[in-house]
């Protein structure tokens, strides 16, 4: 190894590019988890960067005394204590915008297939009903005539707005604090927005501050005609309130890419006929998540050489790379 080059740890299954481009740009060093008790003391004082591909802990943080800087792959950095790192003056970056449109590309999709059935109409015709039987029954949800309620209203959330704007579909939403940059309606709280809307697009970080945010009161608000999309994080669900709304019918329908336990789904989930399920693939094209890989690298190499994150998160922008 190099001694000239910054040490930084890959921890958890990073991405095959993350992974070739830290081999080549730092002296990298592999763990499957982010355990002190896998490195020794003289490894661990070693090790200025993380490319982080699991959770971070702050007892962690803590046990990496030359830390400097942690490398999150993914826009949601909830797995990591970024508030902690911020303390030890450890920067912590994500890797926004690059996904947006993707994400928000599958949003749509997500929408369409659960209220068209596309998936169902496919197995349909590949299981060779629509000979023998005629036609797929119609179905009884449309876009059409929808008003979207967008819970969560950042990059991602925005991107969607607009693509669903564009379907002729009015846009309510909710976030802490109103926006001064959209015409959309905005409601002080999330059961509010519920109230008057009938299709509910949950695009919010996970953590505390949201967890299992949608229950059976916002179902209930809903109504039957309602429909959620759920694409941000799967603790924002309270899934055994949306597994029984959906079966006694309080809610039309659901489309989730994400849950509570992943890659774990409730088999109540999949036993419904009225919700479409994807395993988490919102990001999941080869041209973004090579975008996010090389935003990670591009984080690390920036700030141990001396300049300034790419895209820090909220909780570290308060210090310059001096550390001040």
């Amino acid at each position: 190894m190099s001694a000239l080059r910054p040490v930084v740890l890959l921890a958890g299954r990073v991405h095959p590019r993350v992974r070739e481009r830290a081999e080549v740009e730092f002296d990298a060093i592999s763990i499957d988890a982010a355990d002190a008790g896998l490195l020794n003391d003289e490894t661990r004082s070693r090790i200025r960067g993380i490319a982080a591909a699991t959770a971070i802990s702050a007892d962690f943080i803590d046990s990496l005394p030359n830390l400097e800087v942690i490398a999150n792959f993914g826009v949601g950095y909830d797995s990591v204590d970024a508030a902690h790192a911020a303390t030890r003056k450890v920067m912590v970056t994500n890797t926004p915008d690059v996904l947006s449109d993707e994400v928000a590309d599958t949003t749509v999709g997500l929408l369409l297939n659960t209220l068209r059935e596309l998936p169902k109409a496919e197995a349909y015709l590949r299981a060779g009903r629509w000979a023998a039987e005629g036609a797929y029954p119609l179905t009884s949800l449309t876009l059409r005539g929808r008003t979207i309620g967008i819970f969560g209203l950042g990059r991602i959330g925005l991107a969607i707005a607009r693509r669903l704007e564009a379907f002729g579909l009015p846009i309510h939403y909710h976030t802490r604090t109103e926006r001064s940059d959209v015409a959309y309606p905005w409601h002080a709280s999330l059961i509010e927005l519920a109230s008057v809307v009938d299709t509910l697009i949950v695009i919010v970080p996970g953590g505390a501050a949201t967890e299992k945010a949608v229950n059976s009161d916002i179902l209930g608000a809903l109504g039957p005609q309602g429909v959620l999309i759920s694409v941000g994080r799967g603790s924002t669900i309270d899934e055994p309130a949306l597994i029984a709304a959906l079966a006694d019918r309080t809610i039309a329908a659901a489309g989730l890419d994400v849950f509570a336990h992943e890659p774990n789904v409730p088999q109540a989930l999949m036993d419904l006929p009225n919700v479409c399920l994807l395993p988490h693939v919102a990001s999941a094209s080869v041209s973004t998540r090579n975008g996010m890989a090389d935003l990670v690298v591009d984080n690390l190499g920036a700030w141990l050489a001396g300049r300034p994150a790419l895209t820090p998160v909220p909780e570290c922008t308060g210090f310059d790379r001096s550390g001040t």
